[in-house]
Formats: C-alpha cells, sequence, structure tokens
C-alpha cells in the first residue's frame, strides 16, 4: 500500500492569524517534502473564496512542484469540474502531464459548497448532470488521436483537438466519491474510486463494503476495477495530552470548517446531496472522545498501522493522509511525515528514504 500528502488547504478558523498566502506557501513546502522522505504522490485540494480552504489553483502548484522533484505523482484532490469547461481542465492536465514526465494522476468530484458555485454563475442543482457529462468530454479529448466533437446537454463543439497530447495515455483518472451515483460513474467510465473512512461508514457501512459495490459496479459494466484509494486524517499522539490536543484540533475542523460548507438543510439541499445531511447531522453532535478510525488516524504509530492494515485488508491500494488539518503549525505538520515515513510506512513494505513512484 502506497502513501500519498493530501490538503483541502483548511483555514477558515476564528480568530486564525495564519494568511491564505503563508499557508500555500507551506502546503508547496510540505508537498517538497514529502517527495523527499519517500511519499508516492501529492494531493492538492481546490478551494474557493476561503469558504472551506484558501488554495483555488492546485494545477499551479503542483506544476511548481513538478519543476522541483523527480519521482512524486501530482494530483488536484479533486478538481471541482462543474465549475471548469472539460476542454480547458483537459488542456491544463494534459500540459503538466507533459511537464512531469508523466506523473499525473488526474481527480475530480462535484464539490460540496454551494458559495462556491454562485459567483461562476454555474448551477449548483444540477451539478450532477454538468459533472457526469463534463467528466465523460474530458476523458474522450484525452483518448483522441484526432479532432473530436461533442454535443451534449451541457457542452458543444465541434472538430476540437487538445494539444499538448499527454504522456500517459490514459490518465490515470479518480472519481471522488460520497454517493452511489459516482461509484456508478466511475465504474462506467473505467475510472478508479477515491473515498472518505468517515462517508464510507455512514453511507454503506466501511470501506470493505464500498470496495465490493465498486467492484460490482465495474463488472456489470465490463471493466476491470481501477485502483481504490481513501483519504484519512492523520494525528500521531504519544500520549494522553498530545491525543486530547489532537481530538480538539479535528472536533474544529469540523465545526469551524466543514459543517459550514456541507449542504446539511434538507430544504435547500438538491436531492443528489441529501445524503450530506445526515453526516452534518452526526458531526454537529460528535464529541472528541467519539473520534474513530472510521474518520481520523489518531493515535501512537502502532495503532496507525493496526488501523491500515484493515485498509489494507479491504482492497485499498494508496491512503492520501492529511496532516496539516486544524491550523496544525507547519513544523508539527513535518515532523509527523517524517515520523509517518519512518515509524508507520515500512510495516507495508516502503522504507524510510525510499521513494516508490
Amino acid at each position: 500500500m502506497e502513501f500519498g500528502y493530501f490538503t483541502l488547504s483548511d483555514n477558515h478558523y476564528e480568530d486564525n492569524q495564519r494568511t491564505a498566502n503563508q499557508f500555500v506557501a507551506d502546503i508547496a513546502d510540505e508537498a517538497l517534502y514529502a517527495d523527499e522522505i519517500g511519499m508516492h504522490s501529492a494531493w492538492i485540494g481546490e478551494h474557493h473564496f476561503n469558504s472551506l480552504g484558501v488554495l483555488s489553483c492546485p494545477d499551479l502548484v503542483l506544476a511548481y512542484i513538478a519543476a522541483r522533484t523527480q519521482h512524486i505523482r501530482l494530483a488536484p484532490a479533486v478538481t471541482v469540474l462543474p465549475l471548469h469547461h472539460p476542454i480547458r481542465v483537459a488542456e491544463q492536465w494534459a500540459t503538466l502531464d507533459l511537464l512531469s514526465n508523466g506523473r499525473v494522476d488526474f481527480a475530480a468530484g462535484r464539490g460540496y459548497d454551494r458559495r462556491e458555485y454562485l459567483p461562476f454563475h454555474v448551477s449548483f442543482d444540477d451539478n450532477q448532470g454538468l459533472f457526469e457529462e463534463g467528466l465523460e468530454v474530458l476523458r474522450k479529448l484525452w483518448a483522441a488521436e484526432g479532432r473530436i466533437s461533442h454535443h451534449g446537454k451541457h457542452y458543444s463543439f465541434d472538430d476540437v483537438r487538445t494539444t499538448p497530447r499527454p504522456v500517459q495515455r490514459p490518465i490515470p483518472t479518480y472519481v471522488a466519491s460520497f454517493s452511489k451515483p459516482s461509484i456508478e460513474l466511475a465504474a462506467r467510465l473505467g475510472c478508479g474510486l477515491i473515498v472518505a473512512p468517515f462517508a464510507a461508514a455512514i453511507s454503506y457501512g466501511g470501506l470493505k463494503e464500498v470496495a465490493d459495490l465498486y467492484r460490482e459496479a465495474c463488472s456489470r459494466h465490463g471493466y476491470k476495477p481501477g485502483r481504490l484509494m481513501c483519504s484519512y486524517f492523520i494525528h500521531i499522539a504519544d500520549d494522553k495530552e498530545q491525543e486530547a490536543a489532537a481530538r480538539a484540533r479535528q472536533i474544529r475542523y469540523y465545526r469551524e470548517c466543514a459543517i459550514p460548507a456541507l449542504p446539511g438543510d434538507p430544504k435547500t439541499a438538491p436531492p443528489s446531496y441529501r445524503y450530506f445531511v445526515g453526516m452534518v447531522d452526526r458531526l454537529l453532535k460528535v464529541k472528541p472522545e467519539d473520534l474513530t478510525e472510521n474518520s481520523v488516524l489518531l493515535g501512537s504509530p502502532q495503532q496507525i498501522i493496526d488501523t491500515l492494515k484493515k485498509v489494507e485488508a479491504a482492497g485499498f491500494e494508496e491512503v492520501i493522509l492529511y496532516f496539516n488539518v486544524g491550523l496544525k503549525p507547519h513544523a508539527q505538520v513535518k515532523e509527523e511525515m517524517d515520523r509517518f515515513m519512518r515509524e508507520i510506512a515500512p510495516a507495508f513494505g516502503g522504507a524510510p528514504g525510499q521513494c516508490v513512484a
């Protein structure tokens, strides 16, 4: 099992003295450090207007990382595809794949925050249709040898050829999933799947159940299952005091960042987001002592290894790790990244300082 660095650039906190510019600089430094210590990948989220996070252009940050590294794979976490025209997305990520010599992993999702849609004048209520068609168009553009035309409900064009061509044919593509329609879409298009353990536990019962659903859907659509990935918040804690601080940090993230961004009102949430209502209700009630391995890796290195062994047994091939959550200091983030690769990753076949890309 492989491990990556992951961030949503959460910075929407009360009395927060950390500027967006400083945090973006910290994230770039952490992604470079991930390559230095042998992590497999760097996954950087897209958020707009500091509704949750402050990093709006993961493609540009990853291009910066690409120019300074040789091994680490480069991925958005995720591209909020309905906010962009798929032609432009195809051009941008094919260019990064070329410049990085084939190191792009592409991931797409719908997002979950209506406030990020409004200034772009994109329909939040219809984003499932925009997402599905946009992803189909994107995949066609990357696969085409020449010019193509497309006439759909949301996108229409004639005689388009995107340049440059990506090095990878195809670029590995993942769908970020909180729901069965997303699992179905990934299977129908032959994409890999990324899930959050917390959502998997609420919606399906756990990671193994998600893996089974995905594999069954792939079989039904005639595709070999792609790679399964999941994301985890992580806090390494050596004693009760550190553990209490980590639990408080995680709860603060839920209360001040995540909940305001999620569509938790059943009166205004589109039908395709109704499942979020239950998630928000759970998050509102969660207490520090309620945090479990269904959402957070928290505790000693051995405790984290024990949880990740279950993830591995469920068939997941990569876990992307959210170290810098909840205003965790930059120096502490890098210390925990280093400890993870020295004390935890070797239990899964990785060696300290060994790049596995």
